[in-house]
């Protein structure tokens, strides 16, 4: 892998897990990589063992609760505080099905329905407040984490007020991430800025899978590898808008490639985050 040298990056749940570990090796290229998490003190543990394993002190520590949109928001400032250029912000953090069987239906502190808030309306937030950075350091690149795990959007239940099952509502929020790829990466083009999502590996050996499915296939390992590769590779440098199945471009549910579906969930996305009026048309 080339050198990151002078590359500032951005990773959401990046304390733990496969977000940790890409920060690690991203630290270990030189890069500047912000850690994010919504503990300090695992964050400041975390950034002082990435420190320790790459000898990397250009590492900083971002704290917020993506369960809660202003947190979303002062994190954002926070980093534009700083960073006026960001060369690669990784959309990683997430909520999985929960324990096996849950049926209770959890709510953001915004009212909203948790996973979907979580997964994907914090991160559709933040890469919009972050745009003006991505943007000035073109040529830069936007990838959001999902998963083979996708259910289509009933438009008339976002939020799962009925029949709620955690895990549809994951597999919904992967869905929303993919579709918000699409459509970002439709927008962008041309501003030199290309946004990817991925599957990064089937049921990695992380705490969120052992509590849903009790078991693993794959490590955090092979995820990294492939996240690697889709952010970084000059394979992938001008490829735009494509969902990856680990190193693979692959196609994801059909509804992800509903223009139609796309554009109700980006003005009922920019309404739940108050963005109305600052869409990219």
């Amino acid at each position: 892998m080339e050198p990151l040298g002078g590359k500032t990056i951005l990773i959401t749940g990046s304390t733990d897990g496969l977000g940790r570990l890409v920060a690690q090796r991203f630290a270990k290229r030189g890069a500047t990589v912000l850690v994010h998490g919504r503990s300090k003190s695992k964050g400041d543990a975390a950034i002082a063992d990435i420190s320790k394993a790459t000898g990397s002190h250009k590492l900083e520590y971002y704290n917020a609760d993506l369960s809660s949109l202003d947190e979303v928001r002062e994190m954002a400032r926070a980093v534009l505080s700083k960073h006026d250029r960001l060369d690669l912000l990784i959309n990683n953090a997430g909520l999985g099905g929960g324990p096996r069987g849950n049926s209770k239906r959890e709510l953001s502190r915004d009212g909203h329905e948790l996973r979907f808030a979580v997964n994907y309306l914090s991160h559709f937030l933040l890469t919009y407040m972050l745009l003006p950075a991505i943007k000035a350091a073109a040529p830069a690149r936007i990838i959001n984490v999902s998963s083979i795990g996708q259910h289509a959007i009933d438009f008339r239940d976002v939020m799962l007020e009925k029949g709620y099952d955690s895990f549809r509502a994951y597999r919904q929020s992967k869905l929303a991430q993919i579709m918000f790829t699409i459509d970002l990466a439709d927008k962008l083009k041309g501003t030199g800025v290309v946004v990817n999502c991925l599957h990064p590996a089937t049921l990695m050996n992380t705490n969120m899978v052992y509590e849903f499915f009790g078991s693993t296939i794959s490590s955090v390992e092979e995820g990294a590898d492939a996240l690697e590769y889709v952010a970084t590779s000059e394979d992938t440098a001008e490829v735009t808008g494509a969902y990856f199945d680990q190193k693979r471009e692959a196609k994801a549910n059909g509804q992800a490639y509903d223009s139609g579906a796309r554009e109700m969930l980006r003005r009922l996305s920019l309404s739940l985050t108050g963005l109305e009026g600052r869409d990219l048309d």
